[in-house]
């Protein structure tokens, strides 16, 4: 058996004062950056509509445009994934909302398909840079709380998805995409300048080591203080823990495919093909940030019942069967329910890739998952815009179960390593 630590010391060197409570300021002000960052970006999924119509794009022009997006934060993500570990991740969250913030009103003054494609890779930049730090900033707290938590940050994103989804619904017939995009603008600024002074001054949480778990202990279960004696061990764990990462990247991918896929078009599919209103296909895109929410909401609870790798394999069917129902459903109520399915089967992949990931391999780990995963948003866009205008939208979208299946089979590899 290994010494017990003292447990003064061990509380000096891992658990900085005043952040023992599970709902800390830190917890609350980084939750608060992932739900302005949902909310941002679901203002402009609810507005894409009208952007096309504005650049007057084809699907497969469309598909271009918002590969641009994909491509701005796939480029952008090593990057901040090494300013993590030289600035610390809270400070590049700050200054990542604050540049997603200045460029979510700019699509809205765009008037070509290149014009477009050229803020949404600014847009890009911004919403990549966010995800890398806030997931870092994340995985740091779960650490140092000890318990599954990653799926309440992204409740949070799905919350502030729904409110953005919802509130762009409702005024979407009384407010232009303009004067829309710039209030979101504005009021990202003023949450990451509110929520961005409490997380700063937050006591930092320990930087998370590669080969370390989520809760503190090594990947074989031994504790961080015995895992870590030697750096001989560290070395002769990399290549495994490289292939664990790259694994939990690929099924990142192949939610994030899906998450993309929806984002982009549900509400195009439910205009075009279901023929509702443009405010029923933003009702419809917000019960599927509904039903994320609320499957991210039970995350913590669902992984320690059922266990993580068993949820994403139960989470990744039902989003399959689901994502069948939604593409060939001929009325909306049908489709509406296929896409809530989608949400509920969606909700904890990422995050538990993503956790698990930067559990192996720190804010480098999180950087090179987040990376392949948002891989999925860059060939989505392509893939689906392509495949609309070759056999229509409604087949296109079916590749997303194709996808899900694979996200549902993948944490099986990784549960046997």
């Amino acid at each position: 058996m290994h010494p017990r630590p003292d447990p003064a010391s061990s509380q000096s060197r891992s658990t900085p004062p005043g952040t023992d409570s599970p709902w800390g300021a830190a917890r609350l002000a980084l939750t608060a950056f992932f739900a302005v960052d949902g909310f941002l970006f679901a203002a402009w999924v609810v507005r894409i509509p009208d952007v096309r119509s504005q650049v007057s794009a084809s699907h497969s022009a469309l598909g271009l445009a918002l590969l641009c997006l994909s491509i701005g934060a796939v480029l952008t993500m090593p990057l901040v994934g090494r300013l993590c570990l030289r600035y610390g991740s809270r400070p590049v969250t700050v200054g990542s909302l604050a540049l997603l913030s200045l460029a979510v009103p700019l699509p809205a003054h765009a008037h070509s398909v290149a014009a477009l494609g050229g803020v949404l890779l600014l847009f890009g930049a911004g919403y990549g840079g966010a995800n890398v730090a806030m997931n870092s900033a994340a995985v740091d707290l779960v650490a140092q709380l000890r318990r599954p938590v990653m799926p309440s940050f992204h409740a949070g994103y799905s919350l502030g998805g729904l409110l953005g989804a919802g509130i762009g619904g409702l005024l979407a017939g009384s407010l232009s995409t303009a004067w829309a995009l710039a209030l979101g603008g504005l009021l990202g600024l003023a949450v990451t300048a509110a929520a961005g002074v409490v997380l700063l001054r937050s006591p930092a949480a320990p930087l998370i080591a590669p080969g370390r778990t989520g809760d503190g202990r090594s990947d074989d279960g031994t504790s961080a203080s015995t895992s870590t004696k030697t750096a001989s061990t560290a070395g002769r764990a990399a290549p495994h823990l490289r292939l664990l990462v790259l694994l939990l990247g690929l099924t990142a991918m192949c939610t994030a495919y899906g998450e993309g896929a929806i984002a982009d078009w549900t509400t195009l599919h439910l205009t075009d093909d279901v023929h509702a209103s443009p405010g029923t296909a933003a009702a419809g895109y917000a019960a599927y940030a509904f039903a994320m929410t609320s499957g991210r909401v039970g995350g913590t609870w669902l992984s320690i019942k059922l266990g993580q790798t068993r949820l994403m394999l139960l989470g990744g069917l039902t989003a399959a069967a689901g994502m069948l129902v939604a593409a060939l459903a001929p009325v909306v109520p049908l489709a509406v329910c296929g896409f809530v399915l989608v949400g509920l089967g969606l909700a904890n992949l990422f995050p538990l890739a993503i956790a698990r990931a930067g559990a192996a391999g720190g804010p480098q780990g999180v950087a090179l998952a987040s990376t392949l995963g948002y891989g999925g948003m860059l060939i989505g866009p392509v893939v689906i815009g392509f495949l609309a205008d070759a056999a229509g939208l409604p087949m296109a979208l079916t590749t997303v179960a194709v996808a899900a299946t694979a996200a549902a089979l993948l944490p099986l590899a990784v549960g046997r390593r």
